[in-house]
């Protein structure tokens, strides 16, 4: 039977109050009458149930997932983390004077700087994701005892089964739609992930809109070019509830549990690396995209990657790119303490593995998928890695969590500082400098035609 996941009502009723209960609205007594209903009190970590609920619980499931959306946030949390552009912006610290994009060139580049930089980011947003394919969804534990059963621990390569413990291969299997592409023994260039394909939808936008796009146009160009497969959680509702015939500017916030999770924080680096040294231009960007599918921290995350991506095509360091991303984020928010948390503990004389799992007690419990969590991750392996490329991705794979996301975005931030021109080969060189996609128009695009069509539509 099919299990569709993401979409079930006994599937995300149990995130619905757990998200409710985050944001501090009062569901005790929604989550009274699912339990004695007999609904499973603990939420699917993969987004389904091996069994479909009674027709009853499936009834009972969708009155309670309404019921959540009419209870009141409270009004500290509304004062504090805003959903409005105007109102985020007013909380969000006074961004530092821009570095002029005329910075970025560099006659020891071999020629345009900033070119150098917008391609180091597409190439190092792919090779972080793929360096993460093949152990999303495997603990932290697991991901460490893969990687020293095959001698790849600290991570230096992409991951491998050679060598690799059966009983290890057993407890903690791979993830078995990437495993034929990511692991090293069998890259060739890069695969399809939603991490990618995003990106291109956003590029896709700025060309056809030149730059002017609306929240209407991210959606239509979600249902002319994404199929209902290809996207996840937050994503996966609002292509349901498009379909369903809300509006976009309401098909987010409609029995939607994954408004906080990272879903938007992956769409966004291209508004960023249009609009370079303008962190703010780019954040607008970001929340008009951001707003169909998510709110509050899922909103911060689109807006601070954007943020924090135009900054990196130009700055000179981490903290740099850090405070550009928080300028667009309100300072007393959850997302932005995450963050702060990330990257004090990536200065810290913690080990690795002693910070990460400070982390992980921290954070851990939220899901895997949650924004704050993994920005958190992000924000101590850009701190900790410095600019250095290889350092900054294997510190956010080996963190766990979303591990393709957050190596995606920790690769596009440390890729733009680095510069394709030397960036590592062992990371790029088996990309074969191509993706590909289900996107209408740019399966087998060249990563370097990716980074000259940024180019064309950057403000």
């Amino acid at each position: 039977m099919l299990r569709l996941s993401w979409t079930q009502p006994e599937d995300l009723l149990p995130h619905a109050l757990v998200a409710a209960e985050l944001d501090g609205r009062s569901v005790a007594d929604l989550r009274e009458r699912w339990e004695a209903a007999g609904g499973s009190p603990v939420a699917a970590v993969s987004g389904a149930t091996p069994t479909p609920a009674s027709p009853e619980l499936r009834k009972l499931a969708r009155e309670l997932l309404a019921e959540v959306d009419e209870r009141q946030d409270p009004d500290a949390l509304v004062a504090a983390e805003p959903n409005g552009l105007d109102e985020i912006l007013a909380l969000a610290p006074a961004p530092a004077a821009p570095a002029a994009p005329a910075a970025a060139a560099s006659p020891d580049a071999g020629g345009d700087r900033l070119a150098d930089r917008v391609l180091g980011a597409w190439l190092g947003r792919a090779s972080g994701c793929l360096l993460g394919k093949p152990v999303e969804k495997i603990s932290l534990e697991g991901i460490r005892a893969i990687a020293r059963s095959t001698g790849n621990w600290p991570i230096a390569s992409y991951f491998t089964e050679v060598g690799l413990d059966p009983e290890i291969a057993a407890r903690y299997p791979w993830n078995r739609r990437s495993r034929p592409t990511s692991l090293v023994e069998n890259i060739d260039g890069m695969p399809e992930d939603d991490d990618l394909n995003f990106p291109l939808i956003a590029l896709d936008l700025l060309e056809q809109r030149d730059g002017d796009i609306t929240t209407d146009d991210v959606a239509q160009s979600w249902l002319n070019n994404l199929p209902g497969g290809r996207v996840f959680t937050a994503e996966r509702i609002v292509y349901r509830n498009l379909l369903d015939g809300y509006e976009p500017d309401v098909a987010g916030t409609v029995q939607n549990p994954f408004r906080d999770w990272i879903g938007a924080q992956i769409r966004t680096d291209v508004y960023g690396w249009a609009n370079p040294a303008d962190p703010i231009a780019a954040a607008r960007l970001a929340w008009i995209d951001g707003r169909l599918s998510h709110g509050r921290s899922g909103l911060y995350g689109a807006m601070f990657a954007a943020a924090a991506c135009s900054a990196a095509v130009v700055a000179s360091t981490v903290e740099e790119v850090i405070e550009a991303g928080l300028s667009a984020v309100p300072a007393g928010s959850r997302y932005a303490a995450a963050v702060r948390r990330g990257a004090e503990l990536g200065a810290s004389d913690l080990d690795d593995e002693a910070a990460v799992d400070a982390l992980h007690a921290e954070f851990g419990h939220l899901h895997w998928v949650h924004a704050v969590n993994n920005s958190a991750l992000l924000a101590f392996a850009l701190t900790r890695g410095d600019g250095d490329f290889e350092r900054t991705i294997t510190l956010a794979v080996s963190g766990g969590w979303d591990t393709d996301s957050v190596g995606a975005t920790a690769g596009s931030i440390a890729g733009a500082l680095t510069g394709a021109a030397a960036l590592p080969a062992r990371w790029i060189d088996p990309l074969h400098d191509s993706l590909a996609t289900s996107i209408p128009g740019f399966d087998g695009a060249r990563f370097s035609e990716l980074a000259e069509r940024t180019l064309a539509v950057s403000g």
